[in-house]
């Protein structure tokens, strides 16, 4: 955070907010959470039944891998210029257009599973979706600091996760329920529903508008001086949109926390980005359980977000950002190595929380970060930039891991990725992530 304290001991980060009003007291504010929370509602039910939806057309787990990779292909690509989007538009109704446009496009599968059930429609509609969801989580995060004050951005990001989790806990248990008595198109009309409801709900959020400074804080004049782009109004505009994402990757580069951190969860991705396939995967197929066993397993694992909603702020104020976000990270990765040894239902349930508990004060605490130390001008082009860049490897690792568990099965799979997992983590002791504590770019050069 922006502080001038210069002791070589920092401040606990969960002073943050010491002295301000709670933003629960703002109705702003309590609107835009429980719009969130009708959303991640929602997105519950199409993560378990998209899935489920795909294995019950092929069979095939590495088709569940396939549409999820090409979803995070999809998202790679907005990523280039969703930051750019995010930035120079009005971001109230950028996320309202891109929650319509999500209703729509979930809510032709059910429509047409009423007549047909083409599985093309789910490998074109899903990763579509998936442009629209990029716009949406780029410009969420921009809009946090228009809402809130700047010291209340890591307990606002622990009421959002815990938002999240607290809806996110009955929805795949619904969804499960309703797969198996409708099916899984059915689930995913009710995430339509959800998308029209959000739009509408946040044309009455008021966001404080941010005012771009004369020149970006990079040092780019964005005069290029090339004579081909202004012969060629395509040439200038893709010069632009790299430029633009430039600026982004710029920032991440030079600041001695952001640029380890963002290289770190690029590796963390490729290896984690097909688990939840996998652990449906793993309840369908080698347990033997059915749709609402699915459900259970999900719901515990939003659970486990829900507690580290609880006490992201206070682990985070004793250990500092690095360690907690180390440890944290560490920890999932023993937890998703214990997927492959266990046969158990319950015990399953207990690893999926746990995996999601860790993963949720890492993501906290790493989207919090981000946003106390980037400027307000930026933040939609670095957020951008940053999910683009260490999403990069996402859709390769889904395919490959679901691949890998076709071949040889989810055990040994899991306990090879869980290790890579611990192994890629505890090298971030090396770096300026280990190093820090506040996420003060000083503190760590």
């Amino acid at each position: 955070m922006a502080r001038r304290g210069t002791s070589r001991r920092p401040q606990p980060t969960a002073e943050p907010g010491a002295g301000q009003p709670s933003p629960w007291s703002d109705p702003n504010y309590r609107l835009f959470l429980g719009l969130q929370g009708l959303s991640a509602l929602g997105d519950s039910f199409s993560h378990v039944a998209i899935p489920l939806l795909v294995l019950h057309q092929t069979g095939s787990v590495a088709q569940m891998g396939l549409v999820t990779g090409l979803t995070g292909v999809a998202s790679i690509v907005t990523g280039l210029f969703a930051g750019i989007v995010a930035d120079r538009v009005n971001r109230r109704r950028l996320l309202v257009v891109t929650d319509v446009a999500r209703c729509v496009l979930f809510g032709s599968i059910p429509l047409v599973w009423l007549f047909a059930t083409p599985i093309w429609l789910v490998y074109a509609v899903v990763p579509v979706a998936g442009v629209f969801a990029m716009l949406f989580q780029v410009t969420y995060v921009t809009v946090v600091p228009g809402i809130v004050a700047p010291g209340q951005i890591l307990q606002t990001n622990s009421h959002l996760y815990g938002t999240y989790a607290v809806a996110s806990a009955g929805g795949p248990m619904l969804a499960g329920l309703i797969a198996a008595v409708f099916g899984p198109a059915a689930a995913i009309g009710v995430d339509a529903g959800t998308f029209a409801v959000s739009a509408v709900g946040i044309l009455f959020v008021r966001i404080r508008a941010t005012r771009p400074p004369e020149a970006d804080d990079t040092g780019d004049t964005g005069d290029t001086g090339d004579a081909a782009d202004e012969r060629s109004p395509a040439a200038a505009g893709l010069r632009g949109v790299q430029r633009e994402f430039l600026t982004g990757a710029r920032f991440l580069w030079r600041h001695p926390v952001l640029r380890p951190l963002t290289v770190l969860l690029g590796l963390l991705t490729f290896l984690t980005y097909g688990v939840t396939d996998v652990l449906i995967y793993r309840v369908r197929h080698d347990l033997g359980h059915g749709e609402g066993a699915v459900g259970y397993v999900l719901t515990a694992g939003t659970l486990g977000t829900l507690a580290a909603t609880l006490v992201v702020a206070r682990l985070r104020g004793r250990l500092g950002f690095g360690p907690s976000w180390i440890g944290a990270h560490t920890l999932s990765g023993v937890a998703l190595a214990g997927v492959g040894l266990t046969g158990s239902l319950p015990v399953l349930a207990v690893l999926a929380a746990g995996m999601l508990f860790c993963t949720g004060l890492g993501g906290i605490n790493s989207m919090s970060l981000r946003q106390e130390v980037t400027p307000a001008h930026l933040l939609g082009r670095v957020t951008s930039s940053f999910w683009t860049i260490h999403n990069a490897l996402g859709p390769v690792g889904a395919a490959a891991v679901t691949a890998a568990v076709a071949t040889w099965g989810v055990r040994g799979v899991c306990l090879v990725v869980g290790a890579c997992v611990v192994a890629v983590t505890l090298s971030g002791t090396l770096t300026g992530v280990g190093r820090a504590r506040t996420g003060r770019a000083g503190e760590a050069a």
